[in-house]
């Protein structure tokens, strides 16, 4: 009993992470602008967590602090799709992808700094062997795409924006335990909010779908890509062990490439592959400690998860 429910909780991860690399091929595909592309996602699925709040009986967390939190969390939020947005349009989903993966380095940096976390020795090799990874990739990027600089620093930046909204998710439920459902909406009000402004600025002119078919990618987009997603990872990360998750967590950015690649007919040489492959065991291995901290991207929804509905 116990087995099959690990291959179901790996299974469900494994479809959860797929998913999301198939977002990024949305978000190449639809003609709108990536700051645009973000508010459309969190409102979307703002709705769809404020229906589910509201037939579960969520209720807003009493702390006005909870409450800022998550909201200042969705704005961080917001800022990181928008950049992994910009990202795909200048290196492709692929890379872009991959990029923002280094959250995990983010993460532990503001654990040591803010939390009195130490790193450990394996964690110190696994930032050094990203940092080689990211340097082959870029190299032939940088000499083919003048776009690369754009790309590669939007891609990283988002990581970080990726970590200080998980920060934040912590800070909340440290203030105020919060159920998932009133959370998400939360973080998605606050994003959306933070997105009009930049939106009006960065993307005037480019914000509105062209066609109806924009339009269900864009509702495909908020809905299964924020809401599904996140669910099936969530609810599989408890049921499965820190090695594994960290292993099956990397089918997002390798999704991304293999559809940047194959459907997009990106240009990968071999030495950007290698750099790809060395990346993403770093990452690995920067998720491979005695407290899954590194991995809270997703571990914070599934501690919510596992507590409102065991």
């Amino acid at each position: 009993m116990a087995i099959a429910s690990s291959r179901s909780a790996a299974t469900g991860l494994l479809i959860g992470c797929v998913i999301f690399g198939l977002g990024s091929l949305i978000v190449a595909h639809v003609d709108i602008g990536g700051w645009a592309m973000a508010f459309w996602r969190l409102a979307i699925s703002g709705v769809v967590f404020a229906v589910l709040a509201k037939m579960t009986g969520q209720r807003l967390p009493r702390s006005k602090r909870a409450v800022f939190y998550g909201l200042l969390s969705g704005a961080f939020l917001g800022l990181d799709l928008a950049l992994w947005h910009e990202s795909i349009y200048a290196v492709g989903p692929g890379i872009s992808t991959l990029l923002n993966s280094l959250q995990i380095f983010f993460l532990a940096a503001i654990g040591f700094l803010y939390f009195n976390e130490r790193q450990s020795i394996l964690q110190l090799v696994s930032l050094v062997l990203a940092m080689l990874g990211v340097a082959m990739i870029g190299s032939p990027e940088f000499a083919q795409n003048k776009a690369a600089t754009w790309g590669f620093i939007t891609g990283i930046v988002s990581g970080a924006m990726l970590a200080a909204s998980m920060t934040f998710i912590r800070k909340t439920h440290d203030t105020e335990p919060t159920p998932i459902f009133m959370l998400m909406q939360l973080i998605s009000i606050g994003g959306g909010l933070a997105m009009i402004v930049p939106m009006f600025v960065f993307d005037m002119g480019n914000i509105l779908p062209n066609s109806w078919s924009d339009i269900g990618w864009i509702l495909i987009y908020g809905t299964v890509m924020q809401c599904l997603a996140w669910g099936l990872i969530a609810y599989s990360i408890p049921k499965l062990s820190l090695a594994l998750t960290g292993l099956l967590l990397l089918t997002e950015p390798v999704a991304a490439l293999v559809i940047d690649y194959t459907w997009l007919d990106k240009p990968i040489n071999t030495l950007q592959w290698s750099g790809a492959l060395l990346t993403m065991f770093a990452i690995y291995l920067g998720s491979l400690k005695p407290k899954p901290r590194a991995l809270r991207r997703y571990r914070f929804f599934a501690r919510f998860y596992k507590r409102d509905y065991k």
